[in-house]
């Protein structure tokens, strides 16, 4: 159907709002609290190897309120946050997640791919899934019996995403980011109807004492950004 015709230079009907509460800083503040947030933000690292010492009660939940702050495509929030803790069933999880692993490190994964991950030391064992305290697996929430259609679902479940990452490294709290391919068998293992699919597993912790990670570097500033 084409719509064109009844479009108009006029701004659309007025809806409900609210007064906009932003916090204030001040101008001469901007860039140094920027720049202390990069300098938090810096350290972050994806960890591999977790301690089992308990999470502070509340974090988590905190951790997900953040996430959920994210903007969305018309403001739908198709996002599911599930948090496993129960051991019985987060070796449930590892145990289906290595069978996924397995057959694509032997059999789907290219040698181009194969050759990208090698410097960072990963393979089909997911021993964090386990030894993580506590593992969340983000869906993303699509049309379903009870849920709405969703709009720009990944790059709203992304954004919700990174900001759960950041609030957990702020809270001193280690992360990783794990996407095993397919993810259907998440869904079993949580619980979750059809309508949901799976996109980001993440294990959340403090890192194992001795912890190493892969010396990456970041790209440099002029890498990234393009000022016009």
């Amino acid at each position: 159907m084409d719509r064109t015709n009844g479009l108009t230079d006029e701004p659309p009907a007025a809806y409900p709002t609210v007064p906009h509460r932003p916090p204030h800083v001040p101008a001469e503040e901007a860039e140094s609290r920027a720049r202390a947030f990069h300098d938090v933000m810096a350290r972050r690292r994806t960890v591999r190897d977790f301690s089992a010492r308990p999470l502070p009660d509340g974090v988590l939940e905190w951790a997900v309120r953040t996430a959920a702050t994210a903007p969305s495509g018309a403001n739908v929030q198709p996002w599911r946050f599930v948090v496993l803790t129960d051991p019985e069933r987060r070796a449930r999880l590892r145990e289906a997640a290595e069978a996924e692993e397995r057959e694509f490190y032997g059999r789907r994964a290219s040698d181009e791919w194969l050759d990208a991950l090698a410097p960072l030391g990963t393979d089909w064992r997911k021993p964090f899934l386990e030894t993580a305290p506590a593992v969340i697996v983000v869906f993303e929430v699509h049309k379903g019996p009870e849920t709405p259609r969703p709009y720009y679902t990944k790059e709203s479940v992304g954004i919700a995403v990174g900001l759960l990452l950041a609030c957990l490294h702020q809270a001193g709290l280690a992360t990783l980011t794990h996407t095993p391919s397919p993810m259907r068998f998440l869904n079993e293992v949580c619980d979750r109807p059809p309508e949901e699919r799976a996109a980001y597993v993440i294990p959340v912790g403090y890192p194992a004492d001795g912890a190493r990670v892969p010396d990456i570097r970041r790209k440099e500033l002029e890498q990234v950004m393009v000022r016009l």
